[in-house]
């Protein structure tokens, strides 16, 4: 129900995970490993997302954790957890591998190859992508030989990436079909923003060049997400490496120099072909299309708009935008500005299309909503974890649309966990939920000081 728990079926926070992970420095999204035997004429992954949900329940989970802008000076490093309920060892760290370089800011990571490449049983995901946001290094890790103790496998320097692709401040990580990995990024090496991908080969790991044609980048970029029976991409937008690299200013806002588009690529040319404007849209992030292979929509997040928006194709084959979602903004008193928005950080759906989730990071709180009509989103739960508005904190509510009070801190096993949701993970059947509470070390620090090294 809106303001009470997520229903057990569908969100699981186990109370010893959430306490083991408090030890952590700054974590990302959540990436889950299970040890399922593949079938012999097949390749990575699942044929279709529904059978994904009848797969075996993960068994591990794969956590990057930063150091950069804390006061230990150490590499970031990539963190096992155990969640297998019955293994003796559930829910605690059980093993830490600590990049080879200082100030990295690991970030997002992805797979070497996936369901994409299904129908290659010459395919295996064997390697964990580790894209450096402010390094621009590329980690590749071995997750194959040993899972519960991973160990390096190559690393991509910089100097190769702005050499081959004038691109730098890498974020997102997809492999594709054709057996690439093909990861976006925010800026040039200088931190101008452009909006481009860096291509790697799927098997050495080299860099090829870019995705994009010579000259084909966006002006800005962070997310992408491809559906190649409907011949699409669609990137998204942040801003500039050199605007939010040392922390958020409200006045690079009222300069104009934070993201409000989509841009919509075709897949087969490698070319933009449309940028589509968002209305109160500022700073889209996460973008997901739904999992149906046939789909011809999704949702994207716009942080700083606190608002989801549903992306759609139209019969003409161009494609239109509207918000389905608006969170409102909270009056308030002890903070940077006057009225706090929620800013959504992350979003995802479940695997049947059923559920969408996404965090406030500023706000706290994680929200459920139905989406069997994509284009009326219908709330059906919310669970508060933390965030700038809780009881006893520096910052005072003085008007709110949605609750009726601050929200209690939130309390596990006798420590108040700091900070708020933001990086969010469903496991494949539903179930559960992991997330975590950093969003960009820079930002952390400046929203969240009292959490700098620590995370859900």
């Amino acid at each position: 129900m809106p303001g009470g728990s997520l229903p057990s079926l569908w969100l699981t926070l186990v109370p010893d995970f959430v306490a083991s992970l408090a030890r952590l420095q700054g974590t990302r999204r959540a990436t889950s490993y299970n040890s399922a035997t593949k079938c012999g004429k097949c390749g990575p992954g699942y044929p279709t997302p529904l059978e994904a949900m009848k797969g075996p329940r993960e068994e591990i989970v794969y956590l990057p954790c930063i150091y950069r802008n804390t006061s230990t000076e150490a590499p970031d490093y990539l963190a096992t957890v155990d969640v297998d309920p019955k293994s003796p060892q559930y829910c605690q760290v059980i093993h830490r591998l600590p990049m080879p370089n200082m100030k990295d800011e690991l970030h997002h990571s992805g797979w070497n190859t996936c369901s994409s490449c299904f129908g290659d049983s010459t395919k295996s995901r064997t390697k964990l992508m580790l894209p450096c946001l402010i390094s621009s290094r590329i980690y590749v890790v071995d997750v194959g030989t040993e899972p519960r103790a991973p160990k390096l496998h190559k690393v991509i320097e910089p100097q190769d990436i702005h050499a081959k692709c004038d691109l730098g401040y890498l974020h997102t990580s997809h492999c594709l079909a054709s057996g690439e990995v093909m990861i976006s990024a925010l800026g040039d090496p200088k931190g101008n923003g452009k909006g481009g991908f860096v291509l790697l080969d799927g098997e050495t790991f080299e860099v090829k060049g870019t995705w994009e044609r010579p000259g084909g980048a966006a002006p800005l970029g962070y997310d992408f997400w491809y559906q190649p029976r409907h011949n699409v991409m669609i990137s998204t937008e942040w801003a500039a490496p050199n605007v939010l690299r040392d922390g958020f200013n409200p006045a690079d806002v009222q300069a104009g120099l934070y993201g409000s588009c989509l841009h919509v690529w075709d897949w087969q040319r490698h070319e933009m072909v449309q940028t589509l404007h968002l209305q109160d849209g500022l700073i889209p992030l996460e973008i997901r299309f739904l999992h149906n292979p046939a789909a011809s929509q999704g949702f994207v997040g716009c942080a700083l708009g606190s608002n989801i928006q549903r992306f759609y194709k139209n019969e003409g084959g161009t494609w239109s935008v509207e918000k389905v979602i608006q969170v409102p903004p909270k009056k308030v008193k002890g903070w940077m500005l006057p009225e706090m928005p929620s800013l959504i950080t992350d979003i995802l759906l479940s695997l049947d299309d059923r559920f969408l989730y996404f965090s406030n990071w500023l706000h706290g709180d994680l929200r459920q909503y139905d989406i069997s009509d994509p284009k009326r989103p219908r709330l059906t739960g919310q669970l508060f974890l933390g965030g700038s508005i809780v009881k006893g904190g520096p910052v005072q509510v003085l008007e709110d649309q949605e609750l009726k009070s601050q929200p209690e801190p939130l309390v596990v096993k006798g420590k108040r966990v700091a900070g708020g949701p933001q990086m969010i993970q469903l496991s494949l059947d539903g179930k559960r939920l992991y997330v975590t509470t950093s969003l960009y070390s820079a930002w952390d620090k400046q929203f969240y000081p009292i959490s700098s090294g620590k995370a859900l």
